[in-house]
């Protein structure tokens, strides 16, 4: 069963996916994502593969019949892939070369321009949870790709926000913030030609990176060849000085912000970018969400970005300078 529902006090819509209760964790002798699975090309760089648990499908029906009242529901229409970052099961991110990280990145912008193909599609969802503390049950380096039939709140928000500034001030918000973390520098990690890695000064994560590309475009498909080096590149760096940090694989939430597809232009006023949600405060404490952030979505950070900012940025030079003696 696969279902939305909506939820009239957001006016949001709950993905009911009865399915991925189903979700296996998978044993230590095999691996459905490595080669000799049967299930993956025995020879690949990297890989899109069809979730075998799609939370939105083409296919996933009519919704159930229980929706009375002020209670609706709709077809859970959409999209859900796996993307494999490589054939080798412990390399991830920060391992891999800038020049694989580069295919990567290709495999992100040609998922998204055949996604974007299908009308019904409203929002793609560039993602990676890495962990087992934000839940992961496939060890293999992959991230995942979810085609929405609607706009989630949080994306809709962010966008409602940034054409208001535009309204306001005929200026990208995204731009804008960009533009501020550059001068105030003390939240900077790093940079290259086309983006800028930083800790925003209002994240609710110690340590919740942002990747904003330094020209105004809106999706990964509009970016020059020299953009996508720089984008794995930085890609690379920013996730490496997070592993660096404590010495250990950092876990994280990532997310690629991007405009919607099949609805009106946001080219003026929105900005690619991409946040890093992960859950550690520090080296074996975890950041939990509790009643007042989760019940009132009011976030608090229990430490002062320029320090934590301070501390990846060290992480950061560490790294760079470890891969440098190589």
């Amino acid at each position: 069963m696969s279902e939305l529902r909506f939820n009239p006090l957001l006016r949001d819509w709950t993905m009911v996916a009865a399915n991925r209760q189903g979700r296996p964790q998978m044993p230590k002798d095999y691996c459905p994502f490595c080669p000799g699975s049967g299930k993956v090309p025995d020879h690949y760089v990297v890989h899109t593969y069809a979730n075998d648990f799609p939370a939105l499908s083409h296919d996933s029906g009519k919704p159930s019949d229980v929706a009375t009242g002020v209670y609706q529901s709709a077809e859970a229409y959409g999209q859900c892939e796996v993307i494999l970052y490589s054939p080798e099961h412990t390399t991830t991110l920060p391992e891999l070369p800038e020049a694989h990280i580069r295919q990567l990145v290709d495999l992100w912008s040609e998922r998204f321009k055949a996604l974007e193909e299908d009308s019904k599609h409203k929002y793609i969802l560039i993602f990676e949870n890495r962990g087992e503390e934000v839940g992961v049950t496939m060890p293999h380096p992959h991230g995942q790709i979810y085609a929405y039939s609607y706009i989630p709140q949080k994306l809709r928000t962010e966008l409602e926000s940034c054409r208001e500034h535009y309204s306001q001030t005929n200026r990208c918000l995204l731009c804008d913030i960009e533009q501020t973390e550059q001068q105030f520098q003390q939240r900077m990690i790093t940079e290259n030609d086309s983006f800028t890695a930083f800790i925003p000064f209002f994240t609710d994560y110690p340590y919740g990176a942002f990747i904003v590309s330094k020209n105004h475009k809106t999706a990964i498909t509009d970016f020059s060849d020299k953009e996508k080096d720089d984008l794995a590149a930085i890609l690379k760096e920013t996730t490496g000085a997070m592993d660096e940090l404590f010495q250990k694989p950092f876990p994280y939430m990532m997310v690629v912000h991007q405009r919607p597809v099949n609805e009106q232009s946001v080219d003026d006023y929105y900005h690619f970018h991409i946040e890093f949600y992960p859950p550690l405060r520090d080296a074996n404490r975890i950041k939990y969400l509790a009643s007042s952030e989760t019940g009132a979505w009011a976030p608090c950070n229990p430490t002062a970005v320029e320090d934590t900012a301070q501390q990846l940025r060290d992480a950061h030079a560490r790294y760079m300078e470890r891969l440098g003696s190589r």
